[in-house]
């Protein structure tokens, strides 16, 4: 394809800052640049027709962890660096809540739960023999208690007698949210093009040259979100994974209501539109997960089908109504990484799968960057 002289001048020319990535993390960048240099020329480029990545794709869970997950880190991460893994989540939620509404991206406080199986013994009893360690941990952020025990009475099957119950946990419509943030940015003068992939760049005095599916352009400064795809343009300890999700058609008296956790995080799900939503299962095969590759597995969906089965709807039929995947960015360290890679290039990538909680903290501290 070839672009015509107008295209070219209007879209491609002078521009100061290009933004890879049009997630929650590169749109939350655009609106911080908008914000401090209001005449600049903003270039979102998206390799999807629409957000590529788990922007659009996640359950939609408003959360910073369940006890289990937070016990989990605990091995790997002191209490200060947990702290404020916690602290930062809660504080990308309310940003987001502040810059969208809680109208425009449906969010309800319904709570969550964390469900223990009937074999998983060892976890029930160390989360809640832990239950007033950690909140007297995270008292600070929420002033209040976080976790406490709850009876069954959703009517699971196979799991231990308690549920545990966070009151702050919440639960937002990802498209509601994600159309919102578009419309936000581009009401404020931000060009978002997508189809178009990031092939290569190159930086030399004054900028970045491009290289893109279509063309080359030189920006003056260049912002990377592509969180699980990062490896393709990137050199940092940031690695792909896959997270395979399913939901159910309506379910008539479906007396289920709230986020809930399984397996250390390893599988949620959630009530929407009288359906239930399920995701999960990545443990079941680590490094085949670790991909790019927009796809469903059998070993993965049948494991999710009998939770839907045994555990969440044991005495209700249902049926599946929609499968599809989206690409997450992890590592060893659950820590975001935000840093100016050289001279005109930063990123913010590899967000744990939390991109809801911490992408928009995430995109306005990569833009903060150009002025630190």
């Amino acid at each position: 394809m070839k672009f015509s002289y107008w295209e070219i001048k209007s879209w491609f020319s002078n521009v100061d800052f290009t933004i890879v990535g049009s997630g929650i993390v590169g749109l939350s960048c655009a609106l911080e640049l908008k914000s401090a240099y209001p005449f600049s020329k903003i270039v979102v480029l998206e390799r999807g027709i629409l957000p590529q990545g788990a922007s659009t794709k996640n359950a939609g869970f408003a959360c910073f962890g369940s006890i289990s997950e937070i016990l989990e880190d605990l091995k790997s991460h002191t209490e200060e660096e947990v702290f404020e893994l916690v602290k930062e989540r809660k504080e990308g939620l309310d940003k987001l809540r502040c810059n969208l509404s809680d109208s425009k991206i449906d969010f309800k406080q319904y709570g969550g739960y964390e469900l223990f199986s009937n074999d998983n013994y060892d976890g029930y009893d160390e989360s809640l023999g832990k239950l007033e360690e950690i909140n007297k941990l995270l008292k600070p952020i929420f002033h209040g208690d976080v976790f406490r025990k709850e009876s069954n009475v959703f009517n699971f099957g196979n799991i231990q007698n308690s549920l545990i119950f966070n009151q702050y946990e919440g639960q937002i419509d990802t498209g509601r949210m994600m159309e919102a943030l578009l419309l936000k940015v581009q009401a404020n003068g931000v060009k978002i093009l997508n189809s178009i992939t990031v092939e290569s760049f190159e930086e030399s005095i004054g900028g970045v040259d491009i290289d893109t599916n279509y063309l080359q352009f030189r920006t003056h400064k260049l912002f990377i979100a592509t969180n699980g795809f990062s490896q393709q343009l990137l050199n940092e300890s940031v690695k792909p994974a896959r997270a395979q999700v399913l939901i159910t058609k309506p379910i008539e008296n479906l007396n289920i209501k709230g986020t809930f956790h399984l397996n250390k995080g390893y599988y949620y799900f959630r009530n929407i539109d009288n359906r239930v939503l399920l995701g999960g299962g990545r443990n079941l095969d680590l490094k085949g997960e670790e991909t790019i590759e927009f796809d469903e597995t059998k070993l993965i969906q049948d494991k999710l089908e009998a939770l839907l089965k045994e555990t969440i709807l044991p005495h209700q039929s249902f049926e599946i109504d929609h499968r599809w995947s989206g690409i997450m960015g992890v590592g060893i360290q659950k820590k975001p990484i935000v840093k100016q890679i050289s001279n005109h290039v930063f990123c913010g990538i590899r967000l744990g799968g939390m991109g809801v909680a911490i992408g928009s903290n995430v995109g306005t501290q990569m833009a903060q960057l150009l002025s630190s």
